[in-house]
């Protein structure tokens, strides 16, 4: 199973939930990833393409294969940052 997924990579936790609360008062995750991301990713809305498991670090791919497709994660800390991931597409 493979699934593609987008993220916005930022320092803190605080951060993380700022940004979630923009989305849920209907600001683009990828405006915001954009934006915010620390990640290359950022510039393409925080598109991360296609993976599947053992490709990402465990807890971040732990969170992103919890998902429903469209589905948006709570924060998740990783050795890189804090996360906020969306789903947004499943291939099984």
């Amino acid at each position: 199973m493979k699934i593609r997924a987008s993220h916005i990579l930022v320092d803190t936790k605080e951060q993380a939930e700022n940004l979630l609360l923009d989305i849920e008062n209907g600001i683009s995750f990828e405006d915001l990833a954009k934006e915010y991301s620390k990640c290359p990713s950022g510039r393409d809305g925080g598109d991360l393409r296609w993976f599947g498991k053992g490709m990402m670090v465990k807890p971040f791919e732990d969170a992103a294969f919890a998902l429903k497709k469209g589905e948006i994660s709570q924060p998740v800390e990783t050795q890189f940052g804090w996360h906020l991931i969306k789903l947004t597409d499943v291939d099984e």
